[in-house]
């Protein structure tokens, strides 16, 4: 009973300590990247997942409390084809180490933003610069007791635009609880804490963009299908961004129509979550279709007159001999998608030594 204590307390002192913790949306962060998916499956499940427990080992960069034992010696390569040209890539590794009772992971995720054209306040062209990000990631969790597992991740991070660069120290920090048999698992998950510590100028120390989820996944008793709702965002409530730009609608008495505060406070509260789901079809799942819808994405990045899919994403996973692929798109703009690959196998299909 007490260390059910030790734990709620953990928990409780996360989600209260959350709201003093600085954080704001809408790029008043720096090392964005580390918020981007790490896999295809990642992506069609609507960009993030927390309360998962498989042997898919991209999912410990989410929520490190997911490293298991099932992870042991799985490899998964990654590569996201996003927009505007930019690609972003991931690469991990799971070891578990049945001494210390510990399941770790070694990762490196990178993005890189293409070449730029160096110019002056004249327009006159100097020449050429690249720019990118990368994130080296350590990880591991213990398993408590049965039903609680805890886990941390630790990122150093290295970022370069043309002459200025910045090295940054960021922890993740994830609880899990397992049901009695493991369908059902609730997750709490502190990403991104810490920051800077060179930064780009004298002047400015940035932090990473600190974000408190909590969700659950639930397998179906009797339907091969995976429901899952994560509550994204927890640290800053109110997140609608109120555009100036936006075209102002009257009425027929040329009176503004504005919406209600119940229009208003229900539209916050669904921009704070991520709704998917996943079919697990065949004898062992080999075959995984996938969808999810994400209201924050939709309501930012939607055009007013113009009907798309932002916020909506899907995708599909296959296993094939001893590889699996998965890939996922992620609706974004009218200006297009992204496109997210993977590819895993277990070193321990190809030999029994490891």
């Amino acid at each position: 009973m007490k260390k059910y204590l030790q734990y709620l307390l953990i928990g409780l002192s996360v989600t209260l300590c959350a709201p003093y913790v600085y954080g704001q949306l809408g790029g008043q962060h720096i090392y964005e990247f580390l918020s981007l998916p790490s896999s295809g499956r990642v992506t069609a499940l609507g960009g993030s997942v927390i309360s998962i427990m498989d042997d898919d080992i991209s999912l410990a960069y989410h929520n490190p409390a997911s490293l298991n034992s099932e992870m042991h010696n799985r490899l998964s390569f990654n590569h996201n084809f996003h927009l505007a040209d930019i690609s972003n890539g991931y690469f991990a590794f799971g070891r578990h180490l049945p001494k210390w009772g510990i399941t770790t992971h070694a990762a490196i995720n990178y993005i890189d933003y293409g070449e730029f054209v160096a110019a002056d306040d004249r327009d006159v062209v100097s020449g050429t610069f690249d720019a990118g990000e990368t994130a080296i990631v350590v990880g591991a969790s213990k398993r408590m007791n049965e039903r609680i597992v805890l886990g941390a991740n630790f990122k150093t991070v290295f970022s370069r635009f043309e002459n200025y660069n910045s090295t940054g120290l960021v922890a993740d920090l994830g609880l899990n609880y397992v049901g009695v048999d493991s369908s059902f698992v609730f997750s709490i998950v502190v990403n991104n804490i810490g920051g800077e510590v060179s930064s780009y100028t004298e002047n400015y120390r940035g932090s990473a963009p600190f974000n408190l989820q909590i969700g659950f996944t639930k397998k179906l008793t009797h339907l091969p299908f995976r429901v899952g709702v994560i509550a994204d965002n927890l640290q800053t409530w109110d997140i609608r961004y109120n555009d100036p730009n936006r075209v102002v609608e009257t009425n027929l008495f040329g009176e503004t129509e504005e919406q209600s505060g119940l229009s208003k406070g229900s539209d916050n509260f669904f921009r704070h979550f991520v709704f998917s789901g996943e079919f697990l079809l065949g004898k062992r799942g080999n075959l995984r279709l996938r969808m999810a819808y994400r209201h924050l994405r939709r309501q930012e990045l939607a055009v007013e007159g113009f009907r798309s899919l932002a916020g909506f994403s899907g995708g599909f996973g296959i296993k094939v001999s001893k590889f699996r692929f998965d890939y996922g798109v992620g609706y974004h703009h009218l200006g297009g998608a992204t496109n997210h690959i993977t590819i895993s196998t277990g070193l321990m299909e190809f030999t029994s030594k490891l």
